[in-house]
C-alpha cells in the first residue's frame, strides 16, 4: 500500500510538471509554426505536413487542401513542410522539384521569389514575438502592472550596497544614467552585472545622490534549483504605500506589451554577450527539464495566467533563437536568401547541404548542453 501511494505522488509530481509544460510549449511551437504556414498559404504554397512534435505519429487528420495536421511522438517542437522541402529543416529537394509538373513546380516552395521565401521563413519567430506582445498587452489591460517602488528598506550586514554608502530610506532612480521605475527593474539589472561596478543614482532626502557599486555574484534558491545571480544586499520597501497599481489604455497596453517583448530580447543580448565575453556562466542555460520545472512551479503557484504570462516569455526566446544565423534555424534560411539577393544565384546544393549539417550538429550539441545543465540542477534539487 505504501508503495502504490509512493508511485502515485510520483505519478502526480511527474503530471504536475509534465501538463504544464505541454501546455506552455504546444502553445509556442503551434503560433510559430502557423506563422510559417499561414504566409506560406497567403503565397500560395502547398504545404504537405503541419507538425506538432517531432517522429511517430499519434494522431492526425488532413484538411480540405491536402496539409496533413499531425500530433508526434516527442513534443519537443514541431516544423511546417512544403512542397518542395526534402527534410522538416526544409531543405531545398531539387530531385523532387525537378519530377514536379510545372503547375505542382509553381506552388512549391523553391520556386517562389526570395521576397516570400524570406517572408514565409521570417514569419515564424514574428508570430512568436506577436504572441508575446498580445500576451502582455492583454494582462496590462485587464489587471494593470503592480509597481514596488525601487525605495530600499534596509540593508544587508557587509553587502555591497552598505559598503556603497546606500542607506534606509534611499529611492533609486537611475542606474548608469537608465531611469528605474520599479524594484523590478532595479533588481533585473543587478542580477545580471554580477562583479560589474554600476553608478546608482538615489533620491535622499530631497537631493540626488550618486554612488558606486559592485554586485556580488551570490547563489539563490529559486522552484528550479541554485541560480547564480548578482546582488548588493538591499531589501525591498514593505510599507503599503510604495505599492502601486499601473493602468493602461487600449494603445498603452499593446506599448506596453511592445516593452515587456523587448526588454526580455535585451536581456538575452546581453547576457549572450556578457557570456562571449566571459563574465557569465553557462550553467543558467536551461532545457526541456528546466522549463518543465517552471512550467509546474508556475502552475501551482500563479495557475492559468502565470502559465499564459511564462509562454509569452518563452515565445519571445523561442523566436530570437530562431533567428540566429545558424543553418537549420529560420536565422540560417535568411542568411542564404541574403547572399542569394547579394549575389544573384543561390548557395550551391552542396553549400547548403554541408550548412545543415553543421547546423543540425551545433543545435543538437546545445541540446545536449542545455539537458546536461537540466540534469545537474535536478540532482541539486534531491
Amino acid at each position: 500500500m505504501d508503495i502504490l501511494a509512493s508511485f502515485g505522488g510520483t505519478g502526480l509530481a511527474v503530471l504536475g510538471y509534465v501538463v504544464p509544460f505541454l501546455f506552455v510549449l504546444t502553445l509556442v511551437v503551434f503560433v510559430h509554426e502557423f506563422g510559417h504556414f499561414i504566409v506560406g498559404r497567403w503565397c500560395g504554397v502547398d504545404v504537405k505536413t503541419f507538425s506538432i512534435g517531432f517522429g511517430r505519429e499519434l494522431f492526425g487528420f488532413n484538411d480540405r487542401h491536402g496539409t496533413r495536421w499531425r500530433f508526434a511522438l516527442i513534443p519537443l517542437g514541431g516544423y511546417v513542410k512544403f512542397s518542395g522541402d526534402a527534410d522538416v529543416s526544409s531543405a531545398p529537394d531539387q530531385e523532387a522539384v525537378g519530377r514536379m509538373t510545372a503547375q505542382e513546380r509553381e506552388r512549391s516552395f523553391p520556386a517562389q521569389s526570395i521576397g516570400e521565401r524570406a517572408a514565409i521563413v521570417a514569419a515564424g519567430p514574428i508570430a512568436n514575438f506577436i504572441l508575446a506582445i498580445a500576451i502582455f498587452a492583454a494582462s496590462a489591460f485587464i489587471f494593470g502592472k503592480p509597481v514596488l517602488s525601487p525605495r530600499v528598506d534596509s540593508l544587508v550586514a557587509g553587502g555591497a550596497a552598505e559598503q556603497a554608502g546606500l542607506k534606509p530610506g534611499d529611492l533609486v532612480v537611475a542606474i548608469d544614467g537608465h531611469e528605474i521605475h520599479s524594484f523590478a527593474d532595479m533588481q533585473r539589472i543587478v542580477s545580471m552585472r554580477p562583479g560589474e561596478r554600476i553608478e546608482l543614482t538615489v533620491t535622499r532626502a530631497g537631493s540626488d545622490v550618486t554612488l558606486s557599486v559592485t554586485p556580488a555574484l551570490a547563489e539563490v534558491s529559486s522552484p528550479i534549483g541554485k541560480q547564480r545571480i548578482g546582488v548588493i544586499g538591499v531589501r525591498a520597501s514593505s510599507r503599503p504605500d510604495d505599492w502601486t497599481t499601473q493602468h493602461f489604455g487600449l494603445l498603452e497596453s499593446i506599448r506596453e506589451g511592445g516593452v515587456q517583448s523587448w526588454s526580455i530580447v535585451t536581456q538575452t543580448y546581453d547576457y549572450i554577450s556578457r557570456l562571449v565575453q566571459g563574465r557569465a556562466s553557462t550553467d543558467q542555460l536551461s532545457g526541456p527539464i528546466r522549463i518543465a520545472q517552471v512550467s509546474g512551479a508556475v502552475a501551482s503557484n500563479a495557475g492559468l495566467l502565470g502559465l499564459i504570462n511564462l509562454a509569452a516569455v518563452l515565445s519571445v526566446s523561442i523566436g530570437l533563437m530562431n533567428l540566429f544565423p545558424v543553418p537549420m534555424l529560420d536565422g540560417g534560411h535568411l542568411m542564404f536568401y541574403l547572399y542569394e539577393a547579394v549575389r544573384g544565384r543561390p548557395l550551391s546544393p552542396r553549400a547548403q547541404e554541408i550548412g545543415f549539417r553543421v547546423g543540425l550538429a551545433l543545435v543538437l550539441m546545445l541540446m545536449l548542453f542545455v539537458t546536461w545543465n537540466d540534469l545537474v540542477h535536478v540532482k541539486g534539487l534531491l
